[in-house]
């Protein structure tokens, strides 16, 4: 018989939930209880820039992939128009066949630069998995994947801040055969977020000061059994904040810094139950826990009360220097709990960027030398739509 679940249980083992597993030996008395969701993909940071950074960009200067890490920072960019694509080779130290597409791209409207449109695409593909019979042999290849579409709205409400709204479509097919009618799932979610930014003057030099908000994938539930367990979508709050001081009139630094906590209650685990019908009757309360209701008690939900609920906040820093805005040296740094998951990493990269594109290029440097997230590389390109309209603009009249 076709094992359908094959590529579901492929993913969890190559997922953000199992990688903590290999340092489990580290945790002693310690419990170990991450956070679980469904579609753990979409936690992934998509592009070079904010993949440089530690995994952070909640109030870094807007580009064409805020999409993914502040969306109401588009009303404060400075072009009206761009597009980016970036590529990311995930866990290649497993597999080689696993991989990230993402394509960004907004547009400011009208003449008075308040408002903006934006949308996304992602693609997260878990590569050929084969389906073997019951004597063993392989008999069918799948292809299991994951991807969110979404389009959002950003617009200025002062001269200092700003809001923004996104609307995304998730669709989940980890398993698959032909024989049977065996279909993906799919879910609907939203983004609110916010973005203040001030201008003070430190010593003789104007400085930004930024703040950001991001709650993302407020939605449904999605289940891959027809309904009779659904996973909570990794619902996560980021606020960040980032200072850029100019050191004079070519050489920028930015530092930033960015919390991250999954709005999701925490599984219940069986230890702190003494009767298995007590754990099966919570077990049950959380399945039955709608997703609103969900944000609110993964606030108030850890086992280990206050000081565990603190543990599930995860960090980001980073610093971004630039040279006239064309050369950039990034690097930063993502730390996790060891209870909660113990990624934690060292990010580099560069950037190089012209008035019609930028290319950007990041690396991870994993502390644990058996981490599948070592040596992650990320790659993005970027065009500025306004670059290229003043570049055929100059070319049409040569041409006359």
């Amino acid at each position: 018989m076709k094992n359908r679940i094959v590529g579901f249980i492929t993913f969890l083992s190559v997922s953000f939930l199992s990688l903590p597993a290999l340092a489990q030996d580290d945790l002693k008395n310690e419990i170990f209880n991450p956070i679980q969701t469904g579609v753990n993909s979409l936690n992934i940071a998509p592009d070079a820039r904010g993949g440089a950074l530690g995994d952070l960009g909640a109030a870094t200067e807007p580009d064409v992939n805020s999409q993914y890490w502040n969306p109401a920072k588009y009303a404060f960019a400075y072009s009206r128009a761009g597009v980016s694509i970036s590529y990311t080779p995930w866990l290649r130290k497993l597999v080689s066949d696993i991989n990230l597409a993402y394509l960004a791209t907004y547009w400011k409207l009208g003449d008075s630069d308040l408002q903006a449109i934006s949308a996304s695409m992602r693609y997260f593909s878990l590569g050929e998995i084969p389906i073997n019979g019951e004597d063993g042999a392989a008999i069918d290849v799948v292809h299991p994947f994951e991807m969110a579409v979404d389009v959002g709205y950003s617009r200025k409400l002062s001269d200092s801040y700003s809001m923004g709204v996104v609307f995304r479509y998730i669709y989940s097919d980890l398993a698959y055969s032909r024989e049977e009618d065996v279909k993906g799932a799919s879910a609907f979610a939203a983004d609110i977020s916010g973005y203040l930014t001030r201008y003070p003057i430190v010593g003789r030099s104007e400085c930004q000061w930024s703040f950001g908000y991001n709650i993302s994938n407020i939605g449904s539930k999605i289940s891959y059994d027809n309904g009779n367990r659904s996973a909570f979508l990794p619902t996560n709050l980021r606020v960040g904040t980032t200072f850029l001081f100019p050191m004079d009139d070519y050489n920028r630094l930015a530092l930033s810094l960015d919390l991250n906590k999954l709005l999701v209650p925490a599984k219940p685990l069986r230890s702190n139950y003494e009767s298995d019908e007590d754990y099966e009757e919570a077990e049950e309360d959380y399945y039955n826990t709608s997703s609103i209701s969900g944000i609110f008690k993964s606030f108030s939900d850890a086992p280990g009360g206050f000081k565990e609920e603190m543990k599930e906040i995860n960090l980001s820093l980073g610093a971004e220097y630039s040279y006239n805005d064309q050369f950039f040296v990034r690097a930063g740094y993502f730390s996790e709990n060891k209870t909660k998951g113990n990624r934690k990493y060292f990010t580099m990269g560069a950037g190089f960027a012209l008035n019609v594109f930028r290319l950007d290029a990041a690396y991870v440097i994993s502390t644990a030398q058996s981490s599948p997230l070592d040596q992650t590389l990320r790659f993005s390109l970027s065009f500025d739509m306004d670059g290229i309209r003043d570049l055929l603009g100059r070319s049409g009249g040569r041409r006359r």
